[in-house]
């Protein structure tokens, strides 16, 4: 089990989807690194960061949204250790984006070791298992050659590609019950009995809540994180959590 010690006040936000189109979300986000480089002891950012990331090159020659985001992560890492996770949109983020920014990559899972406790925090889309197609296509992007080869294609090619896939995944969606796209219970304990954790944290299904659980006569907690959306969802959504010796506990920035 890949460990990361972290002492004192540790923040945890997913599922921003950073991209053009997402001004306001943006500028919420901004506001809140500022306010973890101010006040967190670490961020951690595990997986969906960006709407999209079709590889790290596009650092090289970033659009004005993606400069203005990377300062803002990098301002972070200059005062708290940042960590980021990989989604299923910036499954992509790799070394030399996190080079760039002063960050540092989470293992998948990773295991926290914090005031608190223990905390196993993964992005969540490897727990959706009824959504079969779409963990075929999980399997297939993750593979080292199905990247190299995506990655040498030109950014154009590789921005054409994401929007198609994006669109395709927007039709299916529509067909799915909710349920396949939330989480597996069997696929929750099978993880929870794995690793022998009893606190869970995970984003990826944009359904916050503190679930509480009895699994071998042993009580378990699995925290979901929210999703943000300042710009079409009425009203805003976006939120925390923060994990220090106090133990969890969520924070709705629209409270904030």
């Amino acid at each position: 089990m890949n460990k990361v010690a972290l002492p004192g006040s540790v923040w945890i936000a997913s599922d921003i989807h950073l991209g053009p189109a997402t001004p306001a979300t943006a500028e919420a986000f901004m506001a809140f690194l500022d306010a973890a480089a101010a006040e967190a002891s670490a961020l951690l950012l595990p997986g969906d960061i960006f709407d999209a990331w079709i590889g790290d090159d596009v650092i090289r020659q970033a659009p004005a949204w993606l400069a203005d985001a990377l300062k803002g992560l990098q301002r972070v890492a200059g005062a708290i250790p940042l960590w980021l996770g990989r989604g299923n949109r910036d499954f992509l983020m790799g070394q030399e984006l996190a080079a760039a920014i002063g960050a540092n990559l989470l293992p998948e899972p990773a295991l926290l070791q914090t005031d608190y406790g223990d905390v196993l925090l993964t992005h969540g889309d490897e727990l959706c298992t009824d959504d079969q197609a779409y963990q075929q296509f999980r399997t297939m992007v993750r593979d080292p050659r199905w990247q190299a080869e995506f990655l040498g294609r030109t950014i154009p090619e590789r921005l054409a590609l994401a929007q198609q896939a994006r669109g395709e995944s927007m039709t299916a969606n529509q067909t799915k019950t909710a349920e396949i796209m939330d989480v597996n219970s069997d696929a929750v304990q099978a993880l929870f009995r794995q690793t022998g954790v009893a606190t869970l944290v995970h984003g990826h299904t944009h359904r916050p809540q503190r679930h509480v659980l009895q699994i071998d006569g042993r009580k378990r907690e699995r925290w979901v994180l929210p999703d943000w959306d300042c710009d079409h969802a009425k009203p805003a959504r976006g939120g925390w959590l923060v994990i220090d010796g106090d133990g969890l506990q969520f924070f709705d920035l629209a409270e904030e």
